[in-house]
């Protein structure tokens, strides 16, 4: 599917289509055609549009004309039923709207028996800048990306080896927050709800649940710790299991996303557990479901849309892509208190 946008950006100083649209007198459309080349457009009508785009400063020498918003799919584990997806891509498209960028969105899955061949037309198309998806990337999948002969940068994914620009969540910080929430209330045996599926911003937000609890010096046992699925239906079986066979549960659980804590919230009620008079919960995305659920679920908000939007502005950035050093944007969260926590007064708490 392929949108086309125009518009006008009043914080970020860009020519657009519009401006020129304004100073030619020829309309949007067709001078988006012009700018990209495409049929319909008279020649004489192309140069004077060309023209007038390069005098305002328009980039038509690089060719640019279109944002590629890569999805990259491992398993689909995370990204296929994702209530946080949508409104990351919801920023995204209005960002390329107002800075007048046409915009194309693709899956690719690494196990197509044509994943490399989709990769050689995405990464050799001068006239795009990529935006890649890399929720469900690992290390090694960021390899086929480093040859890419146009402008790259990864969203909701980080490479430690190889030199991408990224924009992402302040995973590990914000998790310390939803912790230190918890030690507040009075908690000291706090459990943890890991994705089986161990992405990259899970691993970072596990940091942030152990940076805590050895800073207090609490326990963390064995049978603390459920490994779960990441849909709601499989943490929801998996949590079933998990508390078939423990004997001791603790007073709180961190999920490593709201999908995780909402599937366990539905198991831990059947099994007989009250949340949050027995078990406290709180999760990580702030998914517009979590807000109805019973008791409403405390979580750490991602600003969704921000998130989308910064990583069209760092991929179009003149000095963020001309520099030697890689940058790696991180979008601040915030915790969100709702009804899912107990304050409990059990010793231990600050």
């Amino acid at each position: 599917m392929r949108w086309s946008f125009v518009g006008e950006d009043r914080e970020v100083m860009k020519v657009n289509i519009r401006k020129i649209s304004e100073d030619t007198g020829f309309s949007m459309s067709t001078v988006s055609n012009a700018l990209n080349r495409k049929k319909g457009v008279n020649k004489e009508t192309a140069q004077k549009i060309l023209n007038a785009a390069q005098k305002l400063g328009y980039r038509v020498e690089e060719g640019i004309t279109k944002i590629r918003f890569v999805i990259f799919r491992r398993n689909g584990l995370i990204i296929d039923e994702s209530f946080f997806h949508p409104a990351v891509i919801e920023g995204v498209e209005h960002q390329a709207k107002l800075l007048g960028y046409e915009m194309i969105f693709c899956y690719v899955d690494i196990h197509d028996s044509n994943y490399q061949e989709q990769l050689a037309d995405i990464l050799t198309d001068m006239q795009s800048a990529i935006i890649l998806l890399g929720t469900e990337m690992l290390e090694e999948d960021y390899q086929f990306y480093v040859s890419a002969k146009n402008r790259i940068i990864l969203l909701d994914g980080r490479s430690d080896k190889y030199r991408f620009n990224s924009v992402l969540i302040n995973d590990t910080e914000a998790v310390v927050e939803a912790m230190e929430y918890l030690v507040r209330k009075g908690h000291v045996r706090i459990g943890y709800l890991q994705g089986e599926f161990r992405i990259q911003a899970f691993r970072s937000r596990e940091k942030g649940y152990y940076q805590v609890m050895n800073q207090y010096g609490y326990p963390v046992r064995p049978e603390y710790i459920a490994t779960v699925g990441t849909k709601i239906e499989t943490a929801y079986q998996k949590m079933k299991e998990y508390l078939g066979r423990v004997k001791e549960v603790p007073t709180a659980f961190f999920a490593d996303n709201d999908m995780i804590a909402i599937g366990c919230m539905q198991a831990i009620k059947e099994c007989g557990y009250r949340i949050p008079e027995d078990i406290s919960v709180i999760g990580f995305d702030d998914v517009s479901y979590g807000a109805v659920l019973d008791p409403p679920l405390s979580t750490v908000h991602v600003y969704k849309q921000e998130l989308g939007a910064r990583a069209v502005r760092e991929l179009l950035d003149e000095d963020s892509r001309n520099g030697q050093a890689k940058i790696e944007i991180q979008v601040c969260a915030e915790f969100v208190e709702r009804g899912s926590v107990k304050e409990i007064k059990e010793g231990g708490g600050i």
